[in-house]
Parts: structure tokens; C-alpha cells; sequence
């Protein structure tokens, strides 16, 4: 398969012919992919856009279609929906993993590799649809993959580590929870990121992970766990 080919599938999963298809290159491009070259080349800038697009338009939708919740439910309900989690399993439910262009480097690797790249590119092509198409095009893209099912309060259900964290917290320690950088190592296509969660001068948790939202996750996580088991003794 070409070059052009591919860019064309992928167009057709996303529902989308780009002008610039130059975009839709760089938002497909790992960064193992071109060490050495310009930041611009790949996804990274891209990424960092559509990360700030989405989370607007997924904070609209949610005030717009849901007058019930209130700022708690709907805190929750957008972390929900913009967790890496989520975003890699509705990008590799579109199928764009096989059109994701990888270094050397990344070949071979384990799916978690895979899991951050999903999540990166499916922020990449918000942003570089938003760029080609404008605002419409975006929402459009997002309201289909994203947000084609009614809300509801089911999506909430499932809160982030970090949120049940700040909930708890606020509620039995009236403080809310801090997150340090402890150290960041490995090439700069694939880091690992280690944070450490404090709540107040005390540290409940460290968390390891391929991205600096995963390891807070998995500090936030150690920290629900510590602060539980001293709630219920």
C-alpha cells in the first residue's frame, strides 16, 4: 500500500478528505519516526491542540445535553470521556492503529506502547481536522466517534483514580491532592514518567507510566487505596 493509499483509508475511517493531507501525516506520525527531524513533524504539536479542542467540545456537549448534572457530574463525566483509556479504545475501534506511522524503534514493542499511541493520534487528528476543516468539521468528527451515544449518568459511573482522589480528599481531609514529577527517563519518543501524589506535607502514592496522565493515574490509585484503609479501621 502507498503512501496516498493509506492516508485515503484513513480518511475514509475518520469520514473526512483533507485539503492538507500533509496534516493527516504528521497527526499519523510517531516520533520514533522522525528522530532528528523538526518537533512539527510529528504528532506531538498536533497532539497538544487537539488535546485543548476536544476537552472544549466535550465540556460543551456535556453542559448543553445534560442540565441535570451538576459541575461534580459533569467534572467526572469528561474525565471519563477524554481518558486515555477511552481515547486509545475509540481510536482503535475506528481502526487506526495499522496506519500508524512508527520508528524502528517502537516496532516489537507491547501494546501499552501502542495503547499511548492510539490516544495520541486520535488528539492529533482533532487537531489537524480542526486546522483543515475548521470547527465544524471537528465537532462533527467528535459528536460521531466520541459522542454518538446519549449521555447519561452511566459514564460517569467509572471515575478517574485522580477524581475519586480529589473527592475523597476534599471530603476527609479537606486538601486537595498534589502530583510531582519525580523523574522522566528513557528516549524522548518513549519516556517513563514518575510521579509522586502528596496531600498536604504527607506522600500517599507513586505511580509509573508511558505518560505523565497514566502515572498519576496509577499514583492516585496507591493513594485511594492508602486513605481507604485508614478510613475503615
Amino acid at each position: 500500500m502507498t503512501v496516498e493509499e493509506a492516508l485515503a483509508s484513513v480518511e475514509e475511517l475518520i469520514g473526512y478528505a483533507f485539503e492538507d493531507r500533509a496534516l493527516l501525516s504528521k497527526a499519523l506520525t510517531h516520533p520514533s519516526a522522525v528522530e532528528g527531524h523538526a518537533v512539527a513533524d510529528s504528532y506531538e504539536r498536533l497532539e497538544f491542540l487537539g488535546d485543548a479542542l476536544l476537552g472544549a467540545i466535550v465540556s460543551i456537549s456535556l453542559y448543553t445535553h445534560n442540565p441535570e448534572m451538576d459541575e461534580g457530574d459533569l467534572t467526572r463525566a469528561k474525565t471519563t470521556l477524554v481518558s486515555g483509556e477511552h481515547l486509545s479504545a475509540v481510536a482503535d475501534s475506528l481502526g487506526l492503529g495499522p496506519y500508524i506511522i512508527l520508528g524502528e524503534s517502537e516496532h516489537g514493542t507491547n501494546n501499552r506502547g501502542l495503547r499511548s499511541a492510539l490516544e495520541n493520534v486520535y488528539e492529533a487528528l482533532c487537531g489537524a481536522l480542526f486546522l483543515d476543516g475548521g470547527r465544524i468539521e471537528l465537532g462533527r468528527f467528535v459528536r460521531r466517534t466520541l459522542l454518538s451515544e446519549p449521555m447519561s449518568p452511566d459514564v460517569f459511573l467509572e471515575n478517574s483514580p485522580k477524581s475519586l482522589l480529589q473527592e475523597f480528599a476534599q471530603q476527609h481531609l479537606r486538601q486537595s491532592p498534589v502530583y510531582e514529577l519525580v523523574s522522566r527517563v528513557g528516549p524522548p519518543h518513549a519516556p517513563t514518567f514518575t510521579f509522586e501524589v502528596y496531600v498536604g506535607e504527607r506522600k500517599l502514592g507513586t505511580g509509573v507510566g508511558a505518560s505523565k496522565k497514566e502515572a498519576e493515574k496509577e499514583a492516585a490509585k496507591m493513594a485511594l487505596e492508602v486513605l481507604q484503609e485508614e478510613i475503615s479501621e
